[in-house]
């Protein structure tokens, strides 16, 4: 079960690269959407977790909304193509390696990242956006982290105070072989229009504006 369970991890790491890639037609996203909703729902069902009940289009489907006759009949239907697929992959007689090759030709890697501390004269709250980028092509190469840092310098979250770490995958060959690849800080304030600005009664709060950057070369 752990090498059945470690090839459904791999299929799915692969797709979600190609979900985020952003290249794929409208057609092929809906095929490939479903295609990682069936994985899931499988692999819930052989380590004995919950079934979750979907629409046509893959989304959970929302028991305020949804009668319970049409939630019963969603279930009945999830659980046939469950077990169908079941005896499907109990007949195969050799057991699919394709991701382990796939996952041996393309391996990936991954950047981990722990934020100890933030120090920058704002004033106000701020929010921490850091990600990979590469300056020759000019482009983020990653998703973003978010921190939300308060005025008093911590963790808007007091809780994660020296726990603000971060894992950056699906990085492959190609990512690695670029010739710089840099850490971004963009850092938003949030809080007055102007950091002049005193009178409670002439300023907003909450209002996000952009107030520096840094960056590191890996």
């Amino acid at each position: 079960q752990f090498q059945q369970v470690q090839s459904m991890m791999y299929d799915l790491m692969e797709w979600r690269s190609q979900l985020l890639s952003g290249t794929l037609p409208k057609d092929e996203l809906k095929e490939l959407k479903q295609k990682v909703t069936s994985k899931i729902d499988y692999g819930n069902k052989i380590l004995e977790l919950d079934l979750i009940v979907r629409d046509e289009d893959g989304n959970i489907l929302d028991p305020d909304k949804t009668s319970v006759i049409s939630l019963f009949h969603a279930h009945e239907e999830a659980t046939n193509k469950i077990t169908e697929r079941i005896k499907e992959e109990m007949s195969k007689d050799q057991p699919d390696y394709a991701s382990y090759s796939r996952m041996s030709s393309s391996p990936t890697h991954s950047l981990y990242v722990f934020v100890r501390n933030f120090v920058c004269r704002i004033g106000e709250d701020a929010e921490l956006f850091m990600s990979l980028y590469d300056p020759q092509k000019l482009t983020i190469i990653s998703e973003n982290y978010l921190v939300r840092w308060g005025s008093r310098g911590f963790p808007k979250e007091i809780d994660m105070l020296n726990n603000l770490k971060v894992v950056f995958t699906d990085l492959g060959n190609k990512d690695l072989s670029r010739d710089k690849i840099y850490l971004v800080c963009q850092i938003v304030r949030v809080g007055r229009m102007d950091l002049k600005d005193s009178n409670s009664k002439k300023y907003t709060q909450g209002l996000r504006r952009p107030f520096g950057v840094a960056g590191n070369c890996l």
